[in-house]
């Protein structure tokens, strides 16, 4: 049913409202939803000193709760396995509770609405309620590349930006709820809005049959050009708010704009309908005319040896009874473990996992992101101990907030467009980035005037920017079908880098340092009170250390690219598209010459 005005006809309201919610780009826009709450780790820096107050942990033991909240972060395995045998429904929905439990026992206990919990109490309560990330990115984000395959660093990009986003997003609304001053509701915050956003599109993720849609990437760079307008209102905001101290009031004008552009995207994805709705009626009306062309195609070529073997390969290729060698093998399967299929192709889990290749991104990373979340999650105290004001401490957590959405962005889309146009390989782009970010570690150790503000940029820009690579490299390398699984083991890099600079280094020589202020001063340290340092000599040795292993893990690196450089000079998409669709292009090319010398020789 369809309704007729101006010249142009509207499908029926509540058919086409079907069709909206249930397309593939509605699920893109409520991917972007979830992980545009999906980021709260990121905002550890906020409501970490009201933790160490509160409940008198020093330096080591908070950077412990930091390094488990990572590790509850990134460690997805879990969810990656029931991925495997679960719709994404399931997983975003055991990702809302566990979120929802975490942060709400961290509220308690840090509110003393409960009684001082053990240290291993909150290191499980973080753990957990940072584990709902892994669920969120499995269910939401693992699901958008596999419904498009050919534009997955886009994808990644795009999704992994609004992560990015998620913390200054969070902030604003925060700010406009609870006020300005209250960091345990800003816990509390983050314990029930992901859930809320996660329950409310759970329906909407899940598995598509891929469609080849030639302009789809012209679609994720409108959502792109929405989503930079959105991060570009946070940079405004935030300073804005550092400039003059914001009213309730003005703080709920700027959320509600920061809601209003999050929604903008529906947008986009009603104009996608209406015209794929229009494409559907057009071809039922000339459905006559079609079948009369495809008639004559078949009397005109029936004879034409090149069109009977294409049709024969077609009909082989959905046929069930496929020859024993391409009986589908165990994701687990120990029996071909060393023999792996060629690049690009569907890995087993252990294939993957014991692959060179895997093992050189794995250690790149851990070098990598555990430098700069290093340096992200002690902003705080570096911010402290450098003698930068409380306010501009908060900038640099805003700031890091939205050039990890740039970076994450910038490598997702730019590493798609060089690929396609110049073949430049992914791995080589990962390099790149692990070298800019040691500039921001040196701004932080040599103490430069005014310079953490360039290192939280820079810092923000490659943390992000690594995200998105490392995604991509795994799948491009091993394939989709074991996705789920090895995006999540590939994310475990990121705890183990932590937990070796930032708890056993950058937490333990601020400690040692902070102790020999202590002495140097003569006063006595009392029961429960909090370990503090000041000076640059807090973290100076620490972000050297951190620069020397980032630099080691960029060589690393260079032997991926080295490994891959002819697997991306070929097309490495070539396999999502369908074979027969070149395949038919050289036989009409072959019908029409044989017709051709037809006509001549007539």
């Amino acid at each position: 049913m369809v309704v007729a005005g101006g010249g142009a006809e509207w499908p029926h309201t509540r058919i086409f409202a079907v069709q909206v919610l249930t397309g593939r780009w509605f699920m893109v826009f409520s991917t972007t939803l979830i992980m545009s709450a999906a980021g709260a780790t990121y905002m550890f820096g906020l409501y970490s000193a009201e933790i160490k107050t509160s409940l008198g942990y020093d330096q080591t033991t908070l950077n412990l709760l930091s390094f488990f909240k990572d590790l509850g972060s990134n460690v997805g395995i879990l969810a990656g396995l029931i991925n495997e045998v679960t719709p994404p429904w399931v997983v975003l929905s055991i990702g809302a509770v566990l979120n929802f439990f975490g942060y709400l026992m961290i509220w308690l206990a840090v509110s003393k609405k409960i009684s001082k919990p053990q240290v291993w109490h909150m290191c499980l309560y973080i753990c957990i309620g940072a584990n709902s990330q892994t669920f969120a990115n499995t269910g939401a984000l693992v699901t958008a590349v596999k419904n498009f395959p050919e534009s997955r660093g886009a994808v990644l990009g795009l999704l992994k930006g609004f992560v990015g986003l998620s913390g200054a997003i969070i902030t604003q609304i925060y700010h406009a709820v609870y006020g300005n001053n209250d960091p345990k509701a800003l816990i509390l915050l983050i314990g029930w809005l992901p859930a809320v956003i996660s329950f409310a599109f759970v329906r909407t993720i899940r598995i598509m049959k891929v469609v080849r849609i030639p302009h789809e990437l012209k679609v994720f760079y409108r959502f792109l050009y929405i989503s930079l307008g959105l991060a570009g209102f946070l940079m405004l905001a935030i300073i804005l708010q550092k400039q003059m101290d914001f009213s309730r009031s003005e703080y709920s004008v700027s959320a509600a704009m920061v809601i209003v552009l999050l929604f903008v995207p529906v947008a986009v994805v009603v104009k996608e309908e209406l015209d794929l709705w229009r494409r559907k009626k057009q071809d039922l009306d000339n459905l006559s005319q079609l079948k009369i062309v495809t008639e004559a195609v078949r009397n005109f070529y029936f004879s034409d040896k090149t069109l009977i073997d294409i049709m024969e390969k077609k009909l082989y290729v959905f046929n069930d009874n496929k020859p024993a060698e391409n009986q589908e093998i165990s994701c687990w399967s120990a029996k071909s473990i060393f023999c792996p299929p060629e690049r690009g192709d569907d890995y087993t889990i252990l294939q993957a996992l014991f692959s060179v290749d895997m093992l050189v991104l794995f250690f790149a990373t851990i070098c990598g992101v555990g430098g700069t979340l290093t340096a992200i999650d002690n902003l705080g105290q570096i911010g402290s101990s450098l003698g930068y004001p409380k306010k501009s401490i908060s900038t640099f957590v805003s700031l890091v907030s939205i050039w990890n959405y740039l970076g994450r962005v910038v490598a997702g889309f730019l590493s798609e467009y060089f690929l396609k146009k110049y073949k430049f390989p992914r791995p080589l782009v990962l390099t790149l980035t692990l070298v800019i970010s040691c500039i921001g570690h040196l701004l932080i150790a040599f103490d430069v005037p005014n310079g953490l503000y360039v290192a939280s940029v820079i810092i923000g820009f490659c943390f992000g920017a690594q995200w998105p690579l490392l995604f991509a490299i795994i799948s491009e390398l091993f394939g989709l079908k074991y996705y789920s699984t090895l995006y999540n083991f590939g994310a475990v890099a990121s705890p183990i880098g932590l937990y070796l600079l930032n708890v056993r280094v950058a937490g333990h020589l601020y400690d040692k340092e902070a102790e020999r202020q202590l002495i140097v001063s003569g006063r006595v340290r009392r029961p429960g009170e909090e370990l503090d340092c000041d000076g640059p000599e807090c973290f100076k040795l620490a972000f050297f250390i951190i620069t020397a292993v980032t630099v080691f893990g960029a060589v690393v690196s260079l032997l991926l690219v080295i490994r891959t450089r002819k697997f991306y000079k070929s097309d490495i998409y070539k396999k999502f598209r369908p074979e027969e669709e070149a395949e038919m292009t050289v036989a009409a090319e072959k019908g029409n010459g044989h017709d051709s010398a037809q006509i001549t020789s007539k």
